[in-house]
């Protein structure tokens, strides 16, 4: 029985040059992921996403909708998380931001140059959710009901 749960919220963010990813080290492996990181205790879901995608690329986004949620248990560490996954608009960048320490670099990269990545990418829910957008799988935000 796990200790804790490991709930996750993931960005997808579309724009000119691409998908906004990141570059992070996760168990000494270098890999590409969607900005991305565990809920707090007491947070909202939507404030997560946009919380962790600030933290670690410095980008202002706004989730416009739910694309999937995730069961995935790690091979490196045998942990089992639970992933929900936002398409979210671009705002604005703060140039100034300090990033997460893990992260390496922030990347725009096209859905061929994604592909093309795949074997970097830190988890196989990288391509599911590009998959999931690139489909045309949207849930309306409306379906979380936030009762704090």
């Amino acid at each position: 029985m796990p200790h804790q749960i490991h709930l996750t919220v993931a960005a997808l963010v579309p724009g000119e040059q691409g998908f906004l990813l990141v570059k992070e080290e996760d168990n000494g492996r270098i890999v590409i992921n969607q900005p991305a990181g565990h809920v707090e205790p007491g947070e909202g879901i939507l404030d997560a996403v946009t919380r962790e995608t600030f933290e670690e690329t410095g980008w202002r986004v706004k989730p416009n909708h739910l694309l999937g949620i995730s069961i995935y248990t790690s091979p490196h560490n045998q942990t089992t998380y639970y992933r929900m996954a936002f398409l979210c608009q671009a705002l604005e960048q703060d140039r100034y931001a300090v990033l997460d320490s893990d992260i390496i670099e922030t990347l725009w990269l096209s859905e061929t140059e994604l592909r093309a990545r795949e074997n970097e990418m830190r988890s196989p829910m990288v391509i599911k959710t590009l998959d999931d957008y690139c489909n045309g799988k949207r849930y309306p935000l409306e379906i979380i009901n936030d009762y704090r």
